[in-house]
């Protein structure tokens, strides 16, 4: 039922939480291992302040540093209390300039800012890692171009992240240089997180072999690994397996974002087939065929095939199409909305860290506005913007939706 109009909670944020007790501080506490880059001189702001500011900003939609400095200057006194923003004389607060928020952002750790965000939003309750056909937690490792973010002779950044599938949580993220590629950064990216029992899911440019080894043996993760022409062998040996003679185990059709989409799922067993794959930690192969109808387009057929490290009784096909599913919708579950609702491809912030740190803080936004339960982020986001005092409850940072004096 749509919140009366006096109520003081919009109708898109009454259905979000419920909020917890021990929420209240968990993202100051984090923040606080964020390095300062500013000179001890001269310091007037708190870099906590500044960060929750960034936060409270970002959730309410602001795209730009520019709307960040001014939902800052629309803040009450008392929301920038609580944020932890010092008094001027003679008496008040006053927010922090544009020129403040950008020098902070171009000069910040962004390994610092992404493991601190990513720790606060893996601080949540661990669903039991399932046994049999139960889906187990999956992770996608993908990376995302910002386009916008190239300036004279610099090219655009380049991130890789990784994004747990159901609720889209941006667990890690790492910037790729720009003389390397996707491939080098895969095991930092994913060396510090606990990744036992979890599937990896990850595109052909990730399926190497040493890399694989390692998530298997020594992460003890799963994974399913597509397998194309970076590895010949392997493709080669799986494309000739003998699917004619193996039936459909799993089919899937849905409708969305202006299109119809049918998957159908074979699944194989690999050890006894020509000595196996030349592929390591591989159980069964996987062939996907998916067929694709947009309105006014002809129909598109795609055939996919991948290995995986589980095994029959470990996945269901049903499951592990699930999976492959669940790493194509990243697309459309963070970056279609960070460039949508966010704007992040358009963004034309190109100084030091200020792009990473820009995208670290969309996916602090998306990430704990999923994790509350927000189907719509375009539609949350906007019911959060008008009142200030609302993006400081949706971070915990006070238990009440309305602060005093606001």
């Amino acid at each position: 039922m749509p919140a009366a109009p006096s109520s003081p909670v919009p109708a898109a944020l009454a259905k979000l939480g419920p909020l917890h007790q021990h929420d209240t501080g968990r993202l100051r506490a984090h923040l606080r291992r964020v390095p300062d880059p500013r000179s001890r001189r001269g310091r007037w702001y708190p870099l906590v302040g500044l960060l929750l500011i960034c936060a409270c900003a970002v959730v309410s939609g602001a795209r730009t540093i520019t709307e960040i400095t001014e939902w800052g200057q629309r803040a009450t006194t008392t929301v920038l209390e609580h944020l932890g923003i010092r008094r001027h004389l003679p008496g008040r607060r006053r927010a922090p300039s544009q020129a403040t928020f950008t020098r902070l952002l171009a000069a910040l750790d962004g390994d610092a800012l992404d493991a601190a965000i990513g720790a606060y939003l893996a601080e949540r309750d661990h669903t039991d890692i399932g046994t049999g056909s139960a889906p187990r937690p999956a992770i996608a490792v993908d990376g995302k171009a910002m386009s916008g973010s190239a300036h004279r002779q610099q090219r655009h950044r380049h991130l890789l992240s990784a994004v747990t599938h159901a609720p889209t949580i941006t667990l890690a993220q790492r910037e790729v240089g720009a003389k390397t590629n996707e491939t080098a950064a895969f095991r930092p990216l994913l060396e510090p997180l606990d990744l036992t029992g979890t599937v990896v899911t990850f595109d052909a440019l990730h399926s190497v072999k040493d890399q694989v080894r390692w998530l298997v043996q020594e992460k003890k993760a799963h994974c399913i690994a597509v397998i194309k022409g970076n590895q010949p062998t392997a493709s080669a040996q799986v494309k000739a397996l003998p699917w004619e003679q193996v039936p459909v185990a799993h089919t899937v059709s849905g409708t969305g974002h202006g299109r119809q989409e049918s998957r159908s799922v074979k699944t194989m067993a690999i050890a006894a087939n020509l000595g196996g794959i030349a592929f390591p930690q591989a159980r069964l192969a996987l062939r996907i065929h998916q067929r694709r109808q947009e309105s006014g387009k002809r129909q598109t057929r795609e055939t996919v095939y991948a290995v995986t490290s589980l095994d029959t009784h470990q996945a269901s096909p049903a499951d592990l199409g699930g999976y492959v599913r669940g790493h194509w919708g990243i697309e459309n579950s963070s970056h279609h909305v960070r460039d949508v609702v966010f704007a992040e491809d358009a963004s034309t912030v190109h100084t030091g860290s200020a792009p990473r740190a820009m995208a670290a803080l969309r996916n602090l936004a998306i990430g704990r506005l999923r994790l509350l339960g927000a189907d719509n982020i375009a539609k949350t986001t906007r019911a959060i913007r008008d009142a200030p005092e609302h993006a400081v409850w949706i971070w915990g940072i006070t238990d009440s939706p309305l602060l005093p004096g606001t």
